[in-house]
């Protein structure tokens, strides 16, 4: 695709290489040279040449990208994507399918310039390739999450949370990376609704003017009227009639075994659901190769492929690119939504 200068409106995307033992280095390399991609972004992709050579040479492609270092971005031009090379780790220095402290230095430097480069507006959005967690931790001892990452990096105190995402359906939560002994007492009505309000509002940057959004029952049959539990009748309900009070756009609470069911047929674009796996089990089967997690409640955009680092697939060629390409043209949705709410304000 040729685009002018003056023309250009694509957002421009920080792309962080993630795990160098799984399969990171070849989705970096396919998402390079997709031409949607390409349309709908112009992007900076951050790591190491010779490690993202290996994965262009496992998917059998040749990238053509524009060199340049982080100082010099500014005249890189915009014809092709451009690579900055920080490095940062060898390919004997990798052991492939196995989590080490190369790996995650590897990963937590690219992923900390590309959220300098968004922070500093020279990037519209970040997206990186998956991390593996216990590598990060033996490079960043206090890695809890993606999450905690970020706010460390930007010094970013607002309230950041997970989004899982499928293009029919967007799965938002009340609790996250908790253990489930703990889940039922730190739902409060506040808490559902600070969720209703954020997942609203990262719903509408995606294109959703008045998102429909389900919310899931903690307890089976959704709690059958205070036989199974009162979660439902003490707090989860009276968080909806808050939430339909504002103007939102909410039902439920649902049962959790059908409220996906229920999305899809009757046209939600979101499910509240109230811990973690009470989401994510469905949305993976529902689409794993194509589920995003994104970051709602930054200033910008972050979206990642919602699966793992497949250490029992690296190298071998055979990656499945369509949700790390789908996380891409999310983030440049998002992005591009964003610059347009900005210049008519």
């Amino acid at each position: 695709m040729s685009v002018t200068a003056a023309a250009d409106t694509r957002p421009v995307i920080a792309l962080a290489m993630g795990d160098p033992a799984g399969i990171s280095p070849e989705l970096t390399a396919r998402l390079l040279v997709l031409d949607d991609v390409r349309e709908a972004a112009h992007i900076i992709a951050i790591g190491d040449r010779r490690i993202l050579e290996e994965g262009a040479e496992a998917a059998g492609l040749t990238l053509d990208l524009t060199a340049a270092s982080l100082d010099r971005l500014g005249e890189a031009g915009r014809d092709r994507h451009i690579f900055v090379d920080l490095e940062n780790l060898s390919p004997v220095d990798v052991t492939r399918g196995e989590a080490t402290l190369a790996g995650g230095t590897f990963s937590t430097q690219n992923f900390r310039e590309a959220l300098k480069l968004a922070n500093a507006g020279a990037a519209e959005a970040v997206c990186f390739t998956p991390f593996n967690k216990k590598a990060m931790r033996y490079a960043y001892p206090g890695y809890d999450d993606e999450i905690r990452f970020v706010a460390d990096v930007l010094g970013f105190s607002g309230k950041v949370r997970e989004f899982n995402v499928l293009e029919k359906v967007w799965n938002a939560r009340v609790t996250s990376h908790i253990p489930l002994s703990e889940v039922a007492s730190a739902i409060t009505v506040d808490g559902i609704l600070g969720e209703l309000e954020l997942a609203r509002a990262c719903l509408k940057r995606a294109g959703h003017d008045d998102p429909k959004i389900a919310v899931a029952g903690i307890n089976p049959h959704a709690g059958d009227g205070g036989s199974f539990g009162m979660e439902e009748i003490d707090i989860i309900e009276p968080a909806v009639a808050a939430a339909k009070a504002r103007g939102y756009n909410v039902e439920g609470p649902f049962p959790a075994d059908t409220v996906f069911l229920r999305a899809l047929k009757e046209g939600f674009q979101a499910v509240l659901t109230m811990y973690h796996d009470q989401g994510q089990i469905a949305m993976k089967l529902m689409g794993f190769d194509k589920g995003v997690t994104m970051m709602g409640g930054l200033p910008f955009p972050l979206c990642t492929p919602a699966h793992g680092t497949a250490y029992d697939i690296a190298g071998r060629g055979i990656a499945d690119v369509g949700a790390s390409r789908e996380a891409i043209l999310l983030a440049a949705r998002m992005a591009k939504r964003a610059s347009a709410l900005s210049a008519a304000a």
